[in-house]
């Protein structure tokens, strides 16, 4: 069990096989990723969605979302991946959740049309795996409860549009972290160590890897994104009410949204909408 970094969000916890997955297959860079839902933060509206390259351990995205468990989601992230990465993947692993079994046909769909050649009995484009999350630390939001009414539509609004882009910037903050900071040396570790994820996924050669990323066609992708429900998906209010809080948040003189200040920029910007 590799334990990441504590932060002040969340812990994350995942299954590391080293080399070679259960199949009996050698890992490489893009040749498996691994990815979960974390619920902890389901119980105050803002559920968690991630994936990892199961080789090098990078994380590829993490995501806040609407619901982790709606197929169109994680559809669309997984499909949001491949285009930003530009390439799709050998093997994905996740849990038995009911709601990667549309990733599974788009998987499966994807590897058909952008590379026939490789041997779906001996390799399969997606295999279920349990991964483990570990607990959730809820900081600052018991703050807000005397405050905040969610009954209200106008505060419960404000605060779909407040909170979703906190634990998202924590979220980056939190993968860029994991990914560029130097994990310790082990000399008895077959996978990269004494170097961050970034660069040994950088430098796979250095290891005797080959990236395995299957090229893809991006508008085939962009399509099928679009056709599924663009980024609707993911959004927790409209453009047009984003757009107005933001100009508020701007004119008020706030900077930066932190934890620390969240529910300050709550009161001060609820009256002006």
């Amino acid at each position: 069990m590799q334990l990441l970094p504590y932060c002040p969000l969340l812990r994350l916890e995942s299954m590391v096989f080293g080399l070679v997955n259960f199949q009996g297959i050698l890992l490489e860079p893009h040749h498996q990723w691994s990815g979960d839902g974390h619920d902890k933060l389901s119980k105050i509206g803002f559920p968690i969605w991630a994936i990892h390259d199961q080789w090098s351990g990078k994380w590829l995205g993490m995501w806040v979302v609407l619901n982790n468990h709606l197929k169109t989601t994680i559809v669309y992230l997984y499909l949001s991946l491949v285009y930003e990465i530009g390439g799709m993947l050998l093997q994905t692993t996740t849990d038995y959740g009911s709601e990667m079994t549309e990733v599974y046909s788009f998987a499966n769909a994807l590897r058909e049309i952008f590379s026939p050649n490789l041997p779906t009995d001996k390799l399969l484009a997606y295999c279920f795996l349990k991964i483990q999350w570990g607990d959730n630390v809820k900081i600052f939001w018991e703050v807000g409860e005397e405050i905040y009414n969610d009954m209200d539509p106008c505060q419960y609004d404000l605060v779909q549009w407040l909170w979703p882009q906190l634990i998202q910037q924590e979220l980056d903050k939190l993968k860029h972290h994991l990914n560029t900071h130097t994990i310790w040396y082990d000399h008895d570790k077959i996978l990269p160590s004494g170097v961050s994820l970034n660069i040994a996924m950088s430098l796979h050669e250095d290891y005797n890897a080959k990236n395995c990323l299957q090229p893809v066609d991006h508008d085939i992708v962009k399509n099928l994104m679009e056709g599924i429900g663009r980024e609707d998906l993911i959004h927790f209010v409209g453009s047009e009410y984003s757009v107005a809080a933001q100009s508020i948040f701007n004119n008020l003189g706030f900077t930066v949204l932190t934890f620390e200040n969240v529910w300050q920029v709550f009161a001060a910007i609820l009256p002006l909408l």
